[in-house]
């Protein structure tokens, strides 16, 4: 195994790869699988040990060259775990235990160095994590504020160039104030500020809508929920404006999104806001989602080689303490749903845990986002499930401080590998929700692949 950033190869690249088969064996191989492969596991690292002292023996370099190339070609895959892992360490058995026997009678007993010298190399192997981690987050987790105002400001003037062309353009569509919203409002985001929500919020007249639970459709999704049209023989359709967007009795979140499609992206005049804003302001067509592409532009009216920034328009619905998006890619096939955010609610929570006892939870998820983000094994894990990963750990450790952090960074890569392992995150607020579910077995045995090497060497994700 050769992973970028790795210091060492030797006895802690050996150790990494035996701790990886040992703890991947029972999701892999299932528990009597796992006894037997620790067994032979514990044969090969014995042989590899033997091997290293008698390095000018030649016929024992041979056996160790063989034996790395096999192990190599274990743990270059989970998936050749899978396929392969018994008999690679199977033929060594055999073989180690006579020599391990052999050798013991004719070795004296003598303490090893590698004993002795483990409590100083783990707080040694814990001090570099800590400074790892508080160099990674001041770095990459952790954005400038002055790039933080630049996209902020960039957001807030696409807002005012919509809001005024919908109030001009289709004056009687009851909306709300437009606002900003998401990761780069709540000090969220991470690695760079190149994405901003604009919400838009419709009014509906309560005595004409209702707003159900999705468990309480046919649907039964949790996170699913509709909006039926009713009083109908009191007020029938047409003295709503949103009646125009019924599909059978309930607001269609598909129409409500053509809808802005065609009246924002596909009509507004983005080469005139190109140019008083002094960037490239373009519509991102062809998607299920309303999206624009903003790049600062050169005096020449060129693009300049900056970083974009993409700003989803979102329709929402709310009530008390509940918002419904209009987001079709989270709701399909199901034309009249809309989506449940719990966003809200989880970034609420963590703010309220951490101004309760000045923790840093918010602090350790936008390290864990960092993380994700920048590691393309880990990528497909958004934000969503790594919040509810904080939150679930924060009812058991209460001790969010900054000395702690490297301790509670390390507890969420092993909380995260038994999530995998069971296939399971259930959310926070709505358990019924597993937010593990739109993972494949490939990614799932890719971030498994990678966790496990991080438990004992946590640096390899923070390079």
């Amino acid at each position: 195994m050769n992973f970028q950033g790795s210091r060492r190869r030797g006895e802690d690249g050996i150790a990494m790869v035996i701790d990886f088969l040992l703890s991947n064996a029972q999701l892999v191989l299932g528990v009597g699988g796992a006894a037997v492969l620790g067994i032979a596991t514990l044969a090969v690292k014995r042989l590899i040990e033997r091997a290293g002292r008698a390095a000018d023996d030649e016929k024992e370099k041979q056996k160790m060259a063989e034996s790395w190339e096999e192990l190599s070609l274990v743990s270059a895959s989970p998936t050749l775990i899978k396929k392969g892992i018994e008999g690679v360490v199977m033929k060594h058995i055999a073989k180690a235990t006579r020599q391990q026997k052999a050798e013991l009678s004719q070795q004296p007993q003598t303490p090893s160095p590698e004993v002795s010298s483990k409590p100083e190399s783990k707080s040694k192997r814990l001090q570099v994590c800590v400074r790892s981690l508080q160099l990674f987050h001041h770095t990459r987790a952790a954005l400038a504020p002055a790039e933080v105002r630049r996209a902020q400001s960039l957001a807030v003037d696409i807002c005012s160039e919509i809001q005024g062309f919908l109030h001009s353009r289709l004056p009687d569509m009851p909306l709300g104030e437009m606002s900003l919203g998401g990761s780069l409002l709540d000090d969220l985001q991470v690695v760079s500020a190149d994405h901003a929500c604009l919400l838009v919020p419709l009014q509906l007249e309560a005595s004409l809508w209702r707003l159900i639970p999705g468990e309480e459709t046919l649907l039964t999704h949790p996170l699913h929920w509709m909006v039926r049209r009713v009083n109908l023989e009191y007020f029938p359709k047409g003295l709503s404006y949103w009646d125009r967007y019924l599909v059978g009795s309930y607001l269609s979140a598909e129409a409500v999104v053509n809808m802005f499609s065609k009246a924002v992206m596909e009509t507004i005049n983005w080469p005139s806001i190109s140019s008083t804003m002094d960037c490239l302001v373009r519509p991102v067509l062809g998607g299920p989602d309303l999206r624009l592409e903003i790049r600062p532009g050169n005096e020449d009216g060129t693009e300049s080689g900056d970083q974009p920034l993409f700003i989803s328009m979102l329709p929402v619905l709310r009530e008390e303490d509940v918002v419904l998006t209009a987001q079709p890619e989270l709701t399909s096939p199901w034309v009249n749903a809309w989506h449940l955010s719990l966003y809200p609610w989880e970034n609420q929570r963590l703010t309220q845990l951490d101004a309760t006892d000045d923790g840093r939870r918010r602090h350790t998820l936008k390290t864990l986002k960092a993380v994700c983000r920048l590691n393309p094994s880990l990528r497909p894990l958004g934000a969503a499930p790594l919040a509810n990963l904080v939150l679930h750990l924060s009812d058991s450790e209460s001790d969010w401080s900054e000395i702690s952090l490297d301790v509670r960074f390390q507890q969420c890569i092993t909380e995260l590998i038994g999530y995998l392992e069971r296939g399971a995150l259930h959310s926070y607020f709505k358990p019924a929700v597993n937010l593990l579910s739109g993972l494949s077995e490939d990614q799932v045995d890719q971030m498994g692949f990678m966790l496990y090497c991080a438990v004992s060497e946590p640096e390899i994700l923070l390079i």
